[in-house]
């Protein structure tokens, strides 16, 4: 109940300041293309600053041991979700572009805005493990979903230098840096560490505020018709947190690990499928019904889950 409580009282914040960006944008007390640029301070300089300090403060010797355990857990973790969100992706759809969404959106939760959000609140003592636990599923957005699976119709070819190009963002290389300088020990101005630790604060409320007008620019009524929407939302939020609880009753890994692994897999739908096809004049539609819906739900299905995992690890 505590476990329950406590990340009720979080989602219960993280909803009220997607509520406040959704009234933000709904009132036009902020310009149309407020969400673009959020969005490039999001992924620019917040993150890749929350990814800095984190890792310049946490990514040392004592702490390495346990880093590779974390990468091959994902990699599994991966290894069982990518079949099952290819046989529902082909299920519920016919046409490739809107498979191509659907796989995508099973395949990768929110882990980024709002999987950053609920660790940094409720768990801060693992966010490098967090952070460590994602770079494979970061790696499979840059080098293979997002180019192939979001660019263009479905049909388009991307080369392998154009996705490479894709994974050389401001994140990576902070991540990068922060190991560097994580695990020498170089030291670092006062100055700039204040600087980066007070840009990382701004991430989890910005990217909330970026989901909400995200959200207001959709119509409602439209979107909220796609039986499909609910579907892949119940498998994203219900289906695949309740696998992992099981495998994880059964399969022996540490607390952090477990936690991570959760985290990353009982967050919504993610935003990049509204996004991205947006840029190229695709149809929105399906996947801005699903970011709408799942986020709502999520704020109830997070702290069931999580309370559900608790109850079921006692046993």
């Amino acid at each position: 109940m505590t476990s329950f409580s406590a990340t009720l009282t979080q989602m219960a914040v993280l909803f009220l300041l997607i509520a406040i960006g959704y009234i933000l944008a709904k009132s036009g007390l902020v310009p149309e293309d407020s969400e673009k640029t959020l969005s490039k301070l999001e992924n620019n300089i917040f993150l890749p600053a929350l990814v800095l300090s984190t890792f310049i403060g946490n990514f040392t010797v004592s702490k390495l041991s346990s880093m590779g355990k974390l990468v091959l857990i994902s990699i599994a973790l991966q290894a069982i979700i990518l079949p099952l969100a290819v046989f529902f992706s082909r299920t519920l759809a016919k046409d490739r572009y809107t498979r191509n969404i659907y796989l995508y959106s099973l395949c990768f939760a929110n882990f980024g805005f709002m999987g950053n959000a609920v660790v940094k609140a409720l768990f801060p003592q693992i966010f490098t493990e967090y952070t460590v636990f994602t770079l494979f599923m970061w790696t499979m957005i840059y080098l293979w979903a997002i180019p192939f699976l979001l660019m263009g119709d479905g049909t388009e070819k991307i080369s392998f230098k154009g996705a490479v190009k894709n994974l050389l963002n401001p994140m990576f290389f902070c991540v990068i840096i922060g190991m560097i300088v994580g695990i020498t020990g170089i030291p670092v101005p006062t100055f700039v560490t204040n600087l980066v630790d007070t840009l990382s604060d701004c991430m989890s409320p910005i990217a909330m505020l970026l989901t909400g007008m995200c959200i207001a620019r959709f119509n409602l009524k439209e979107i909220l018709s796609v039986k499909s929407v609910y579907i892949v939302t119940a498998i994203r939020l219900f289906l695949f947190p309740a696998l992992f609880i099981v495998l994880a009753k059964f399969i022996p890994m540490s607390e952090t690990a477990r936690i991570c692994a959760f985290c990353a897999i009982s967050m919504p739908l993610g935003l990049n499928t509204v996004v991205i096809p947006a840029g190229y004049g695709r149809d929105t539609r399906i996947a801005s019904g699903m970011a709408l819906v799942s986020h709502l739900l999520s704020c109830l299905t997070i702290p069931i889950m999580f309370a559900l995992m608790d109850f079921i690890m006692k046993l």
